[in-house]
């Protein structure tokens, strides 16, 4: 019986060793970068880059493509020379404008952490940060769909047609321009 005992004990140790060891795991196990602890590395990444990270998904979903999109697939849409240097300087214009705010984005959420990692902070002192946060990520969300009609703008219906097939688009109806 005493072995029996030991046994049971041996093979149920791993599991609670294991249980034990998800009670005391974070629930943000993919947060906090070098950078700042409130996002992920990629997120901090991306808003360095300039990146869309679906930023501009009611844009892209509607009908209006946007502009790294649209040189990547410049030979398949047959673009024309102007065309493509028009799409290249929006997409200059919005990649400058969004790397420019993913930084501030990056500093209001660092500015958001901090008033918290001081101790806790005044319901006055969270609306600014909050709202200085959420503004800012407004306004990067609005350069990206900006440069959606900015482009959409320079394409032949028959282009953006091409260009919701090319993307997979194809099988659903855009309201686009």
């Amino acid at each position: 019986m005493n072995t029996f005992v030991l046994a049971a004990a041996l093979l149920t140790a791993p599991l609670a060793a294991g249980a034990a060891a998800q009670e005391h795991a974070s629930p943000y196990p993919h947060a906090g970068s070098d950078l700042v602890k409130t996002l992920s590395q990629e997120e901090v990444d991306e808003l360095l880059a300039g990146e869309g990270m679906g930023l501009a998904r009611p844009a892209e979903l509607n009908g209006l493509p946007g502009p790294r999109h649209v040189l990547e697939l410049a030979d398949s849409l047959a673009l024309t020379p102007e065309q493509r240097s028009a799409v290249e300087a929006a997409f200059a214009d919005m990649e400058g404008e969004a790397r420019a705010l993913g930084r501030r984005v990056i500093d209001a959420e660092i500015a958001l952490d901090s008033l918290f990692a001081a101790g806790t902070p005044a319901p006055e002192a969270i609306r600014e940060a909050v709202e200085d946060a959420a503004g800012l990520n407004a306004r990067l969300r609005t350069v990206h769909l900006s440069a959606h009609v900015r482009v959409a703008e320079l394409l032949t219906p028959h282009q953006i047609h091409a260009y919701a097939r090319l993307r997979g688009y194809a099988a659903h109806e855009h309201g686009g321009p």
